[in-house]
């Protein structure tokens, strides 16, 4: 045959497939990599905010919402060689030293709190109704509450104080009007309702009305105008015991003696 040589063998011909590139897709697997572990890095990093103290959330949110601190906001800070290096280093210290002013407010605070329990069990008078003072510090401030759940502090269903916590409320604001914190008096009841033949008359006026009793007291023991922020009167909508809304506890007087807003 003609496609045969002269031995009687077929040719033995070999095709050779021509080679083509991959430059123009071969690496869409690296930017595919590059956006996971950018997400799995964002993921991490709320875990770990979530995961903070608030003073940690509020120093990272200041951090975020004034960008100036970088020195982006404008070309004079370039200028002046603060770069984004510097302003990042600078963040950090004010971040530091934002949480060390905090802390030690809240010591402050907490001798304060030492400071009044210890001038309220000094005294023999209050020892059957010592256990209804609670004195805490926490996020918000030092909180002190009168609980009034055997209508040790008021009379019954009135905003007069009774001569006791008159003694305590005296003992209270002279210690706390040593600091310049802001103070928020409030009122709260139990849910049980006010009698209807009161004209009107209602929790939220009874509640309001001893806050502001309070109030009186510790300006009369050296709290200042400027010291109070605000006085509030909750009636049953801030209950102590939430299983239990006409449980006597949920009767009080609370004296918060706020944080102060620090901004460095």
């Amino acid at each position: 045959m003609a496609d045969q040589n002269q031995h009687g063998e077929s040719p033995i011909i070999i095709k050779k497939g021509k080679k083509c590139g991959h430059g123009h897709h071969g690496g869409a697997w690296k930017v595919a990599y590059a956006d996971f572990v950018t997400a799995m890095m964002a993921l991490f990093i709320v875990l770990w905010v979530l995961a903070q103290s608030e003073e940690v959330k509020t120093s990272i949110a200041h951090y975020f919402q004034n960008p100036t601190i970088l020195g982006i906001s404008g070309s004079k800070s370039f200028m002046e060689g603060q770069g984004p290096g510097s302003g990042q280093q600078g963040m950090e210290e004010k971040i530091k030293s934002e949480m060390e002013e905090k802390e030690a407010e809240r010591k402050s605070l907490q001798e304060k709190a030492n400071n009044i329990i210890e001038s309220l069990e000094s005294n023999p008078d209050f020892a059957d109704i010592l256990s209804q003072v609670d004195i805490q510090v926490t996020d918000e401030g030092l909180r002190i509450e009168l609980l009034d759940k055997d209508d040790s502090f008021f009379e019954l269903s009135s905003a007069k104080l009774k001569p006791k916590a008159v003694m305590i409320l005296s003992i209270i604001g002279s210690q706390i009007s040593e600091l310049n914190n802001k103070i928020v008096v409030e009122g709260h009841t139990d849910a049980r309702p006010y009698p209807k033949n009161n004209r009107g008359y209602t929790n939220y006026e009874l509640s309001a009305d001893r806050a502001n009793a309070a109030r009186n007291i510790l300006q009369k023991n050296g709290v200042s105008d400027e010291q109070i922020d605000q006085i509030r009167g909750y009636a049953s909508h801030r209950l102590r015991n939430i299983k239990d809304p006409n449980d006597r506890i949920n009767r009080r007087i609370s004296i918060l003696v706020e944080l102060k807003q620090i901004t460095l």
